[in-house]
This record gives structure tokens, sequence and C-alpha cells, in this order.
């Protein structure tokens, strides 16, 4: 059994590293990764404007309820100033 394991144990292990190929020429693989960096770019600024639309509509929902909050704050204000008018 020891014997079987420190022979698993002995198998090295490969490890894979990507190759990158650059290219300083304008060509199909420089156009294409241009290209790509477009479309990267444009989906990314796709995506923060529809985050950005989303907080706004929050800010707007959330202004909503606090002029509700106000409206009935100073309904009470109003009430609590008739009143004490009412009592001279």
């Amino acid at each position: 059994m020891l014997a079987r394991l420190s022979a698993v144990r002995a198998v090295p292990r490969l490890v894979v590293v990507p190759v990158r190929y650059t290219s300083n020429t304008e060509g199909g693989v420089a156009q294409g990764s241009k290209a790509f960096s477009k479309k990267e770019k444009a989906a990314e600024d796709q995506y923060v404007h529809q985050h950005e639309m989303e907080l706004l509509a929050k800010m707007k929902a959330e202004i909503e309820k606090k002029k509700v909050e106000l409206d009935a704050l100073e309904k009470k204000q109003a009430e609590l100033e008739q009143k004490k008018e009412e009592k001279k």
C-alpha cells in the first residue's frame, strides 16, 4: 500500500502556461482585438448606464416617499397650530 502511494506521489504534475502572441502590425488579429475592445467598452457603458438609471429610479421613489412623509408632518403641524389658536 505504501509503495503505491509513493509511486503516485512521484509522478510530476504538468503545468500548462498559456502562450500569448502579440503583433505590432495591423492585421486580422490586431483588428479583432480592437473590435473586441470596442464591443467590451460598449457593453460596459451600457451596464453602467443601466445601473445609474436603476439608482435614479430608486432615488426618485425615495423622494416620493419623503414627500408623502413631509405632507403628513405639515398636516400634523397645521392641526397642532389650529388647536393652539383655538385655545387662545
